[in-house]
């Protein structure tokens, strides 16, 4: 059974690029919503240019996360979506922030948007979509009202069995995931027009060793999680 679209979502993304390369059909079924990157903080001045930023293009000096934020606004308003920055900074950074801190912040989106559905990623291999993932979960617990789905990590969900170790970790830890058939546009020329807006980040992943980004156009999947029923026990 497909859901109704929602009037209003919130997509919590890692990084810059996350969400639309895993949700960016999603957005753009759903005009209004909101994109809010967790990791998009300018790192402190003088630090060295991590692997990742050379190999995106960067040179020292750069200011880095301006062009990323860039990249974003461009594929978000293709999508019709808005974005939201944190100023966290990404792991590669050094400077990696604690869960309560994301937890706290997220939350007071949450109650500020008043969405009618979020959505946060599985949290696959990356220590930042990871952190993400243990904020979403948090937040799942503290606002009940919104409907609350999680989303496969593009590019690290062909990563053999690790969907379905975290939707076992998820099960573990007191939900029932449940694959959700959502409305998404079908028209997947517009996400690429989007993904494409990232441009620093495609000449990194198509480095050599690493995955390239052909998995960003594979069909999208999402799975929605309900905390399991505590049933009362039966009164004499």
């Amino acid at each position: 059974m497909e859901h109704e679209p929602f009037a209003r979502i919130l997509v919590i993304s890692p990084h810059c690029d996350d969400a639309v390369f895993a949700c960016g059909q999603l957005l753009a079924a759903h005009p209004r919503a909101t994109v809010v990157t967790v990791f998009a903080g300018r790192p402190p001045a003088g630090g060295a240019l991590p692997e990742w930023d050379q190999a995106a293009g960067f040179a020292p000096g750069d200011d880095v996360m301006s062009v990323r934020r860039e990249e974003d606004r461009l594929a978000l308003t293709i999508l019709g979506a808005s974005p939201l920055w944190l100023e966290f900074c990404d792991s590669q950074y050094q400077h990696s922030p604690r869960a309560a801190e994301v937890t706290t912040a997220l939350g007071d989106i949450v109650v500020s948007l008043g969405p009618d559905a979020v959505f946060f990623p599985l949290g696959l291999f990356h220590s930042d979509h990871q952190l993400t993932h243990a904020a979403g979960l948090a937040l799942l617990h503290r606002f009940p009202q919104p409907a609350w789905f999680v989303y496969e990590d593009a590019l690290y969900r062909r990563i053999p069995g690790l969907v379905t170790e975290q939707l076992q970790r998820c099960q573990a830890a007191g939900l029932q995931p449940q694959l959700a058939h959502l409305l998404v546009n079908s028209d997947l020329e517009r996400k690429r027009r989007a993904v494409f807006c990232y441009r620093s980040q495609l000449r990194a992943l198509s480095t050599s060793g690493r995955p390239g980004y052909a998995d960003a156009f594979a069909p999208e999947s999402f799975w929605q999680l309900h905390p399991n029923q505590v049933l009362e026990p039966p009164t004499a």
